[in-house]
């Protein structure tokens, strides 16, 4: 039965199909059809607005209308499925369980990477500092192109890194990402509340097992941990949490 909530409406005459808004909906809302981002079903849209800082054209509004009830399980399952209103054929996979997400953009396709072998890493110099090969274990890595479903998420070791502290920090790979699930963002520049949100998904359904977050001296990078605690506590979750602080001149304080 329809009831008058908050949902994402798309002006179709401002929308020029750039597909910015698709992988900042988590529940897989937003697709491109036609040349134009469409809601997929009103029961997929939550109405919290995480697209709309995406749209360069201002054409995701937020509006007060008579709509189906959000879904949260069929969202979840839409994301699982990769699939579309209509029946369309699932996204291409490249192993077992990684996807591609609705937009079907490249810089989405989730994947997993296999760990290395034993002598593949008897194999990796160990003699000088950086040497070592690159510790991702995933892609993608932006916080708001992962989806809280994203099988790497499922019992990790979660690795909370501002955008700029992998290029200040030299050994980040060796010191801080490996064995780790890593999430990239900014707390100045990305959407706080949408992170939030995301994030205390992630705590309800993901067993996360510790978080660790890496974020720069500077004052604007202090909002990072505070978004990821006001997740936590809106899952109703107690997770070990470490921060860790890097100096301007690439030295952990």
């Amino acid at each position: 039965m329809k009831s008058t909530r908050k949902i994402i409406r798309i002006d179709e005459e401002k929308c020029d199909g750039c597909g910015l808004c698709v992988p900042s909906c988590a529940e897989g809302a937003i697709r491109l059809l036609d040349g134009k981002a469409r809601l997929v079903a009103e029961k997929y849209c939550d109405g919290l607005g995480a697209c709309l800082g995406e749209c360069p054209r201002g054409a995701l509004t937020v509006v007060d209308a008579e709509a189906d009830p959000f879904d949260a399980e069929a969202a979840k399952e839409l994301v699982r499925a990769g699939l579309g209103q209509g029946g369309e054929s699932p996204s291409r996979h490249k192993t077992g369980e990684d996807r591609t997400l609705p937009c079907g953009c490249p810089s989405t396709l989730i994947q997993t990477f296999a760990p290395r072998t034993g002598c593949n890493e008897a194999n990796i110099p160990v003699s000088r500092p950086g040497s070592g090969a690159s510790a991702l274990t995933h892609w993608p890595v932006q916080i708001r192109l992962v989806p809280p479903t994203a099988p790497f998420l499922r019992g990790a070791d979660l690795l909370v890194a501002a955008d700029c502290t992998p290029v200040a920090y030299p050994r980040f790979h060796d010191d801080l990402l490996r064995g780790k699930t890593v999430l990239l963002g900014c707390p100045k520049f990305d959407d706080a509340e949408a992170y939030v949100q995301k994030f205390a998904e992630i705590f309800r359904t993901a067993a996360i097992k510790s978080v660790t977050i890496v974020v720069m001296e500077v004052p604007c990078c202090q909002g990072l941990p505070v978004i990821v605690r006001k997740a936590m506590a809106l899952a109703g979750k107690e997770i070990p949490i470490d921060v860790v602080i890097i100096t301007s001149r690439g030295e952990k304080k």
